[in-house]
């Protein structure tokens, strides 16, 4: 019974991380942290690894799946990743310099209000229109917001894959696929740095959670990401929109109970 309820609450979780992934380039750790910590009460900072560990093989599938559908910009994402990499850093040093702040409550309040975005003012932006950019403003763009975004993910741990979501489409001016696309392809390689710096400092945890998490994340992911890219712009952004108003409710209501 054990094992069956541990699988649950993995698989569950799953569900919601590998949705915000395929759909919105959310990152994992949003769903997947308040769930452990609740009910299977795993310690919060190898959650936090676990979560992390899952995003990277979701994001990875999820992104080669907008790429094979050339709703990908590679070149500019590896810019953006380079800025947010290296600033996330900084962040997280000005941090500490700090009071802690509620890092976690601005994460799910973000993932709610960019739903309510999503719903109500949809991102209709063509590739045509996109493409209108120039290349040389594209890449200034692609700096400075990747460390504006690495800067505020580092100083209150959380958010990325939303802020990233929020500025390629409202800042950058991108369609909503390519958005997307691009944030899954950043969101892999900051995971991967993440789950590994938080496995060195503490530990793995419990295998068997560890392995249905990325199971379960992988599979959800790559199921909302086939999706996506076979929708209409306006089928997506309601279906975005709906999964994350649902899944920021649904942590609300997680962070409530613990």
């Amino acid at each position: 019974m054990q094992l069956l309820y541990q699988f649950s609450v993995c698989f569950i979780a799953g569900i919601g991380a590998g949705l915000g992934t395929g759909f919105a380039g959310m990152s994992a750790a949003a769903v997947i942290t308040p769930m452990l910590v609740t009910f299977l009460h795993t310690d919060p900072y190898q959650a936090v690894g676990i979560a992390l560990a899952s995003d990277v093989l979701a994001s990875a599938v999820s992104a080669y799946t907008y790429g094979k559908n050339k709703n990908l910009d590679i070149r500019n994402g590896l810019v953006m990743m380079a800025a947010v990499l290296a600033f996330t850093l900084v962040g997280s040093w000005v941090s500490s310099l700090v009071p802690a702040g509620a890092m976690g409550n601005f994460s799910v309040f973000m993932t709610l209000l960019l739903g309510v975005k999503f719903l109500v003012k949809p991102v209709m932006t063509t590739k045509e229109a996109m493409e209108g950019i120039s290349l040389q403003k594209r890449f200034v763009q692609s700096a400075l917001c990747g460390t504006g975004i690495g800067f505020i993910c580092g100083f209150i741990g959380a958010g990325g894959g939303m802020m990233m979501l929020l500025i390629l489409t409202s800042v950058l001016g991108y369609e909503l696929k390519t958005a997307v696309g691009t944030s899954v392809f950043i969101m892999s390689f900051t995971a991967l740095t993440g789950s590994v710096s938080h496995f060195m400092i503490g530990g793995m945890g419990d295998w068997l959670t560890l392995a249905f998490c990325i199971l379960s994340t992988l599979l959800w992911a790559r199921i909302a990401a086939r999706f996506a890219n076979r929708s209409t712009p306006a089928v997506l952004n309601r279906a975005t929109g709906a999964v994350l108003v649902v899944l920021g409710v649904v942590i609300l209501g997680v962070n409530f109970l613990s």
